[in-house]
């Protein structure tokens, strides 16, 4: 077997394997909230008790995400990826064998743990093993994977729940992780970055920082925004965040290091993500809702007429991946985000109490479109932004942002739901789902300019100095 045979197989399998595990990560994000009610009939517990079992799996992951990335660029990255697989399939089987509600919340923490180890490498060890000339495919492809199982969780939990048991939906993740395991051990190469050594200082202030301003998110729209818990952990998280940046400015070796921000390119990718997560996890959690509790289908017919949207990525993003390959990340991805809002616009022009399904399907085709030339070339952008060593840290950045732009989205969209409308009738809800959509709307617009800040592919490279990322600019933009 020839060397580049060798290396195409090894790129096949690292595709395979990564795109496997960030669908696990992702799609446990939503997958739970159209089970809630049958959770709630078998295990009993609060309303508080149920928003937990949500809330829990987002907190562990956005706030170890960036340490996890850290572990594996220090230990190895696929030692900790084998090691995130492990902990997510255990606490997987847990979460679905729990015999009560205080031992699911328990679980879906743990998980949250495995995920935030788990989805970081899945990036770098993608990059490791695909040579650069197809990364824009790959990423397409992995992006595409990673878009479906956030946006199609709704329609899986759902349709398990309906149709099988709620347990399955944790139940699915244990073949996937027990498959996973040897492969990865087999199949992908082991790579290192800086070999820095940890820095818990930083890692201390971002977890505590990002944990208050999630936790306040989270619980913001039920405990109310002026309650003592959630301004404490607004204003602290906003405290410990802000001495993060000030320790990644100083330090020798600082965990995330402030400089990679001076480069535009991973400043507007990020920003890009943020606000991209923050529109779209906030419109999917109530164009669901809508869709069960207004037009009156099950979660599964629910899901089914979601699928021009949510199984848009499968079809256009490996085209978007190779599109990007040739003129540059940054045109697809401000066109895709410009197309979601332009959807995301739409929906909001046409959702009415009895609204005919045919019209609301060309925005959600739009938005489907515009989702999947975002996630095509969205990973090279923010793996093209920095050195190769310092890639798994730039991974575990763009998804921090991500799970916190999502969390964001779900408390900011939520709140003006329900300061417009509410539950209370058909019409109510859509009084509150129109303004929220239409914010929605307008934040992704938003990331669409941050996307635009991003350098173009025909500027010349500059020069790389001590303490700079080194930056691609050929190949991240044009």
């Amino acid at each position: 077997m020839s060397q580049q045979t060798a290396r195409k197989g090894s790129a096949v399998w690292a595709l395979v394997i990564t795109s496997v595990a960030g669908f696990m990560a992702a799609l446990d994000n939503l997958v739970v909230t159209t089970a809630l009610p049958s959770i709630r009939k078998d295990l009993g517990g609060a309303l508080d008790d149920l928003e937990w079992t949500v809330s829990a799996y987002t907190l562990t992951f956005a706030v170890l995400l960036m340490f996890g990335a850290a572990l594996g660029d220090r230990f190895g990255r696929r030692r900790l990826f084998l090691a995130g697989i492990t902990v997510f399939t255990v606490a997987s089987a847990a979460a679905a064998m729990a015999p009560g509600i205080d031992s699911l919340i328990a679980a879906r923490a743990v998980q949250g743990v495995g995920a935030a180890v788990m989805m970081p490498l899945t990036l770098t060890l993608l990059t490791a093993a695909v040579p650069e000339a197809r990364r824009g495919m790959a990423y397409g492809i992995w992006g595409a994977v990673n878009g479906l199982a956030v946006a199609s969780g709704p329609l899986i939990g759902g349709s398990l729940t309906e149709h099988v048991s709620w347990h399955w939906i944790f139940w699915l993740n244990v073949p996937l992780g027990l498959a996973l395991l040897p492969l990865a051990r087999l199949r992908l190469a082991e790579s290192h970055g800086t070999g820095a050594p940890l820095d818990f200082p930083g890692t201390l202030l971002a977890s505590g920082g990002l944990f208050g301003i999630v936790y306040g998110l989270v619980r913001g729209p039920a405990d109310g925004w002026t309650s003592f818990l959630v301004l404490t952990g607004l204003f602290a998280g906003g405290a410990l965040l802000v001495g993060f940046v000030i320790h990644g400015s100083r330090a020798k070796n600082p965990m995330l290091p402030m400089r990679l921000f001076r480069s535009r390119a991973f400043s507007g990718i990020n920003a890009a993500s943020l606000l991209m997560f923050l529109g779209m996890f906030g419109s999917i959690f109530l164009l669901s809702q809508y869709m069960q509790g207004v037009l009156g289908y099950s979660p599964t017919e629910a899901g089914l007429r979601m699928l021009p949207w949510t199984g848009m990525p499968m079809l256009v993003a490996p085209i978007a991946g190779i599109l990007s390959d040739r003129i540059g990340g940054r045109p697809v991805a401000a066109a895709g985000l410009f197309l979601q809002a332009a959807g995301l616009g739409y929906m909001a022009s046409v959702v009415t109490a009895h609204a005919f399904y045919g019209v609301q399907l060309p925005g959600l085709i739009i938005s489907g479109i515009g989702m999947a030339l975002y996630f095509a070339p969205a990973a090279n952008l923010v793996m093209s932004a920095v050195r190769p060593q310092e890639q798994g840290i730039a991974s575990g950045a763009n998804n921090a942002l991500r799970e916190v732009g999502g969390a964001l989205g779900i408390a900011v969209m939520s709140s003006i739901f329900a300061a417009q409308g509410g539950y209370e009738s058909a019409q109510s809800f859509v009084d509150g789902l129109r303004p929220a959509l239409v914010t929605g709307s307008a934040v992704v617009a938003l990331a669409g300019i941050a996307a635009l800040v991003i350098p173009g592919r025909r500027r010349a490279a500059r020069t790389v100095t001590e303490g700079e990322p080194a930056l691609a600019l050929e190949s991240v933009g044009s």
